[in-house]
Parts: structure tokens; C-alpha cells; sequence
């Protein structure tokens, strides 16, 4: 029951994150992303700023040691001296004194050497470490600074899918029948094609009809009879007949006989 609510969680995690994925602006996800890199390097940094305290503050012990160590070692040379001193002098009181803080200041010696040989270990692992951590830093600055170039490289790249993704959908809306009811421009097109290249067959068709040759002689009947009306009217003003009616005069007058 167990192992199944498991794999029933990680099925409904996965597909509310794909929901997710699907759904999201790309630009807004591409901010988040770099967000989250920027926080990352902030982090390294910080850490790597620790290790580099720590190397730091282990050379200052190092050189507090060394320093401490050169004056015991001097301290001890005076206490032999002035022990020396005291013997030639026959003063055994104080070439006792002496040489009791001569054997502290050797002791105190052997102390801080063995001291200074485990801070030289500690030094030197913690500069591996704080270069280590500096190479870390520089590593993946280089790379969030490369992210941050392509930040605008990626934004025009989403422009133009976009873009694009808007023409395919406009030439689908053009290729494509929107609804049942709803033809596409090419069914629009053909139709009216149709439908004027049966006009024109019609309009050929009239043309040659005997119905078309009689409105033309009932056409040109009425044009006769209209110059004969005009005629009439240009006598009755005492005008002289108009051209058609000359040239119909023209032609019906006999022609002169030549020599025979």
C-alpha cells in the first residue's frame, strides 16, 4: 500500500510539473533560471570566502607561533648566558634561578615547534582549499556570465518562435477549415471562380443566339426610322438632310452611262 501511494505521488508530481512546464512563459522561466544561478554563485562565494578566512587565520596563528618561538629561543639564550654569568661569579643561588627558566624557555620552545610543524600542515591543506575555492569562483563566474550573454540571445530566439509559431497558425486559418459552417479562403476562391466562368460561358452562349441577332435587326430598324424622322423634321426647317441621309441619296441615284 505503501510503495503504491509512493508511486502514485511521484506520478501525480511528475504530471502536475509537466502541466506546469507546458504552461509557462518560457521568458519568465529563463528569468527564474538565471535568478537561481546568481543566488547559486552568491553561495559558492560565500563559501569560498569561509575557506579563505580559515586559510587566512591559520597563516596569522603561523606567524604569531614563528614570531612567539624567536623570542623564547631568545629568552633562552639570555637565561644560559646570565646562568653562565652567575657561575663564573660563583653566585650558585642564581645559576640555579637561571638555569631553571632556561630549561622553562626550552620546554616552551619544544612546545611551540611541534606547535608550528601541525599549523604548517593546517596551513598548507587550508591554501589547497582556498585555491581550490577561488578556481570554483572564477569556474562558475565565467559560466554565469556566459548564461547572462545568451540571456538576450535566448529572448530573440523566443521572439521569433513566437513569431513564427503566429504566421503558421494564420497560414493554418488560411489553409484550414475553421468550423463546419465556415469554408476556407481557397473553397471561397473556387466558388467564385465557378461561378464567373459560367458567366462567361452564358454571356458566349447568348452572343450566338437567334435571340441576339434579332434585338440587333430590331436595333437597326429603329436606327433607320429615326434618320428618316430627323430627315423629315431638317425638310420641314428648310435644313439641308443630314450625312446618312446624302449618302443613302448617293447610292440610290443611277450611274452615268460611259462612251459606247
Amino acid at each position: 500500500m505503501i510503495k503504491l501511494m509512493r508511486r502514485w505521488w511521484k506520478y501525480t508530481t511528475a504530471r502536475l510539473s509537466r502541466g506546469f512546464s507546458q504552461r509557462a512563459d518560457p521568458a519568465v522561466q529563463l528569468e527564474q533560471a538565471l535568478e537561481e544561478a546568481q543566488d547559486q554563485h552568491r553561495r559558492l562565494k560565500e563559501q569560498a570566502a569561509n575557506v579563505i578566512a580559515n586559510q587566512k587565520q591559520t597563516e596569522m596563528r603561523l606567524n604569531r607561533t614563528l614570531e612567539e618561538l624567536e623570542k623564547v629561543n631568545a629568552n633562552a639564550r639570555q637565561a644560559v648566558t646570565m646562568a653562565d654569568q652567575a657561575s663564573q661569579k660563583g653566585d650558585t643561588e642564581k645559576v640555579g634561578d637561571y638555569t631553571t627558566a632556561a630549561e622553562a624557555f626550552a620546554n616552551r620552545m619544544i612546545a611551540l615547534e611541534k606547535e608550528i610543524e601541525e599549523l604548517k600542515e593546517l596551513h598548507y591543506q587550508t591554501t589547497q582549499n582556498a585555491e581550490q575555492a577561488k578556481a570554483a569562483v572564477q569556474q562558475n563566474s565565467a559560466a554565469l556570465q556566459k548564461k547572462l550573454s545568451e540571456r538576450q540571445k535566448l529572448l530573440g530566439q523566443l521572439d521569433q518562435a513566437k513569431m513564427q509559431e503566429e504566421m503558421n497558425a494564420t497560414m493554418r486559418s488560411l489553409s484550414e477549415t475553421v468550423g463546419e459552417d465556415v469554408p476556407t479562403v481557397d473553397q471561397v476562391r473556387e466558388r467564385i471562380e465557378a461561378r464567373y466562368a459560367k458567366a462567361r460561358g452564358m454571356a458566349e452562349l447568348g452572343d450566338e443566339s437567334v435571340e441576339a441577332r434579332m434585338l440587333e435587326i430590331e436595333q437597326a430598324a429603329q436606327n433607320t426610322e429615326a434618320h428618316v424622322r430627323l430627315d423629315s423634321i431638317r425638310a420641314e426647317l428648310g435644313l439641308a438632310a443630314g450625312p446618312e441621309a446624302e449618302a443613302e441619296i448617293e447610292s440610290s441615284e443611277p450611274t452615268e452611262a460611259g462612251p459606247s
